[in-house]
């Protein structure tokens, strides 16, 4: 379960200072799919960064399964990046010089996986996201939904109980973009809890829980109906 209690994250430029999270508190049960709703620079990023444990809150608590993890340590903070959560960004995030095999293998390296399970693994991986046969291809030989498979394959790896997604279907076309979703939602149906930021309303239908958020505030919405009154800003695609 993931708990979060008076979030605030703060950042401040010189004198100026922007709240991006505003005193957000709320629960996700374990299992769930959550879509994270909301126009450009309403604070989706930085919350998942929050959850993550890529950014640190200004006040409050994130609580996952009983941990505070604003209150971890650098190597404890770490350890949770490559263990509990994965992340899946808008951009893909590969290593360039990396091929879509040896991509997947990278984050089991830093947990001291033996080479050999590497590799099975990956293998696993890019047969489940449909991209075994482009395992020796390297990023800039593959479409932006093919990196995108791989880059999911990539943040399950070490087999995280959390995936969250940034915008994953941002630099996609619609057929592609809803295949990546069907994906997210066979994980989620085997026991993952995943939470994605997007603007594309077309993507609730698949969630579980549907939060809506505009100036860094949260609340749960309980139907399209009500997420359409964040009005035209949500840039539907």
């Amino acid at each position: 379960m993931i708990e979060i209690e008076n979030l605030i994250k703060v950042y401040r430029r010189g004198e100026i200072e922007v709240i991006a999270i505003r005193d957000v508190s709320l629960k996700i049960e374990e299992g769930e799919m959550v879509m994270l709703l909301g126009p450009s620079g309403s604070g989706k990023t930085t919350f998942l960064h929050l959850l993550g444990g890529i950014d640190r809150p200004t006040a409050g608590k994130v609580v996952i399964n009983g941990k505070n993890i604003a209150m971890l340590g650098d190597k404890e903070l770490t350890d949770y990046r490559r263990r509990d959560v994965g992340m899946v960004f808008q951009f893909f995030n590969l290593v360039p010089t990396l091929n879509a095999l040896e991509n997947v293998m990278l984050p089991m390296q830093f947990i001291s996986v033996p080479k050999r399970e590497q590799k099975e693994r990956a293998i696993e991986l890019l047969k489940m996201v449909g991209m075994e046969k482009r395992a020796k291809h390297y990023p800039d030989e593959m479409s932006g939904g093919e990196q995108q498979r791989v880059a999911i394959a990539v943040a399950l790896a070490n087999d995280p109980p959390i995936l969250l997604a940034d915008e994953p279907t941002g630099e996609l076309d619609t057929e592609t973009g809803l295949e990546i979703i069907k994906m997210f939602k066979k994980l989620q149906e085997s026991g993952k809890t995943i939470i994605i930021a997007t603007h594309d309303l077309r993507l609730a239908e698949y969630a579980t829980k549907i939060l809506r958020i505009e100036d860094g505030k949260i609340a749960e919405s309980k139907s399209i109906g009500e997420i359409s009154k964040l009005g035209h800003s949500e840039n539907v695609k």
